[in-house]
């Protein structure tokens, strides 16, 4: 079966979030899944088959991490969509099946992909214990971005201070289900985006994430009720580094963003 890479959130190869995509027939057992995930050992690795006509999607769509399988993942969502239109095996707007209901994704004139995901659920929280020694930074703001999310969404004092971020993963693991979000306003929106985030998931096996499309679910709100924007752009500082174009329609939100192929190849087993 064929085996593809992408970048995901990216034009560029090499930047963005890498996801593996393999396009089946049917979903072979899980322990397969996952062995193949921890092969690839990318952030996300998605598996997905077609469905009958009559289904509710298109596609039936499961992610990986090289740990565990998730319930929900946007850069491989935006990879898999992207290998259906560039391999010709959809066209036009597609949904998938997933474990967070049916998720839709539709191509753009740009040759941008735009996915509908829904909008995590905000509520805002004491600072927990231990979540400033385990970052190494003072959060001024702390919202649990709910059980379809799973992360404590941390906003701390600019820029710099999100960038410069070296947390003790051993300890922040124990700060909330999946992970932390650390997010802070663009210095300079000038730059083209106009809040900056960092992602961290000892969790699921992903010290830092590179760029994360179901955590924007959450940042979307977030900077949108702050900022008095619907249409925002966000950056998140990874070393690989990557934009995702966010905007607020209430219960859902959608996160646009480019992918490109970086490699294609034959899977023996």
């Amino acid at each position: 079966m064929r085996m593809r890479i992408v970048d995901a959130f990216t034009d560029r190869p090499f930047t963005g979030n890498p996801a593996g995509v393999l396009l089946l027939d049917t979903f072979p057992e899980d322990d397969w899944l996952q062995r193949v995930a921890r092969e690839i050992n990318h952030p996300e690795t998605a598996f997905a088959h077609p469905l009958p006509e009559d289904a509710e999607a298109h596609w039936a769509l499961r992610w990986f991490t090289p740990a565990t399988e998730v319930a929900m993942c946007g850069h491989a969502t935006l990879a898999t969509a992207h290998v259906l239109y560039t391999t010709g095996a959809h066209t036009g707007p597609v949904r998938f099946a997933t474990r967070s209901g049916v998720l839709s994704a539709a191509p753009a004139d740009d040759g941008s992909i735009t996915l509908d995901f829904p909008t995590a659920s905000l509520t805002p929280v004491e600072v927990p214990d231990g979540v400033a020694e385990a970052l190494g930074a003072a959060p001024s703001t702390v919202v649990d971005t709910g059980a379809s999310v799973g992360d404590l969404l941390v906003e701390l004092a600019d820029e710099k201070t999100v960038r410069a971020l070296e947390p003790d993963l051993h300890a922040l693991a124990a700060c909330s289900a999946r992970g932390v979000i650390a997010t802070a306003r663009a210095e300079d929106p000038a730059r083209g985006y106009d809040y900056v985030s960092r992602c961290f998931f000892p969790n699921v096996g992903i010290d830092e994430d590179p760029v994360t499309g179901s955590a924007h679910t959450a940042l979307a709100p977030f900077w949108s009720a702050r900022l008095g924007r619907d249409d925002l752009t966000g950056l998140q500082a990874s070393a690989r580094s990557g934009l995702v174009r966010t905007t607020v329609r209430g219960e859902r939100t959608l996160l646009a963003g480019h992918a490109v192929t970086v490699v294609e190849g034959d899977l023996l087993v």
